[in-house]
């Protein structure tokens, strides 16, 4: 598999006549874009390719769900008036109050034990949490806005910045968008970043500003990921969980790290 057939194979399973197809051959990427929004999707090709290799057809089908995705959303947004480009998900813990203050049942989707998935809908300085009289009053379906928000939080940058400490690797995430957290339901960001640890990978999301991905290589690097965490959430506007999670083919599973290099699962 080259580039070029993936470029075909891509072109035939999602070309419209309101679509247009670009190939950059220089960056080995392809741009599927509206034609009525005049907005798109860019994708890289070497790492879709690369996928194919192993998982084959179910590369492609993700894929093609992804963009079809990112595409409908440009596209209802440019006919219903855009606030659908503003919904984002937000992790909250499972304590949250799962209802308004007037008892209007949230939005909510499960994420672990310890945290749960919230929609937001940005209004630029703050944001609103999408509720069902929101959802009910703005004509959405939960799956809409859940497809919407995950599509609209892997369009978040990914800036990070990074640590070594006692021979472990932590890279924070902190952009101070409000969606920092949130950074950890982007799937392909996290088994990218998984690709590049070299011991055991864990993740926290101490409070809402802030992401932490730890490349643990010794013992010490449990302690040292237990004190950063509990100091952000100690610390944070928003807190979110105290603990820490292992990531593992694609699963997060809550640690509980006792201290003196001893952890529990």
């Amino acid at each position: 598999m080259d580039s070029k057939k993936m470029k075909d194979i891509l072109k035939s399973e999602l070309e419209t006549t309101d679509r247009v197809f670009t190939f950059d051959a220089k960056k080995d990427q392809v741009r599927i874009e509206s034609k009525s929004s005049k907005k798109g999707v860019t994708v890289s090709l070497p790492g879709i390719i690369a996928k194919w290799e192993t998982e084959k057809e179910r590369a492609i089908e993700e894929v093609v769900y992804y963009i079809e995705q990112g595409l409908q959303a440009f596209e209802s947004n440019s006919s219903e008036g855009g606030k659908e480009k503003n919904i984002f998900p937000v992790i909250r813990s499972t304590s949250f109050p799962t209802q308004s203050n007037d008892e209007v049942p949230f939005i909510t989707d499960e994420h672990t034990a310890e945290t749960r998935i919230y929609y937001a809908l940005d209004m630029g300085t703050t944001y609103r949490l999408i509720d069902e009289q929101l959802m009910k009053k703005e004509g959405w379906e939960h799956n809409q806005i859940k497809e919407i928000a995950m599509f609209n939080a892997r369009r978040l940058p990914t800036n990070l910045k990074e640590d070594l400490v006692a021979g472990n690797t932590f890279y924070f995430l902190n952009s101070n968008d409000g969606y920092d957290a949130s950074r950890i339901l982007n799937e392909s960001f996290i088994r990218d970043m998984s690709g590049k640890v070299e011991g055991t990978m864990a993740l926290a999301v101490p409070h809402q500003d802030v992401l932490i991905i730890a490349d643990i290589k010794n013992e010490t690097g449990y302690d040292i990921l237990a004190q950063m965490t509990m100091s952000f959430f100690a610390s944070g506007r928003v807190p979110i969980t105290s603990l820490s999670f292992l990531y593992e083919d694609g699963e997060l599973e809550p640690i509980f790290i006792l201290g003196k290099n001893k952890k529990n699962k």
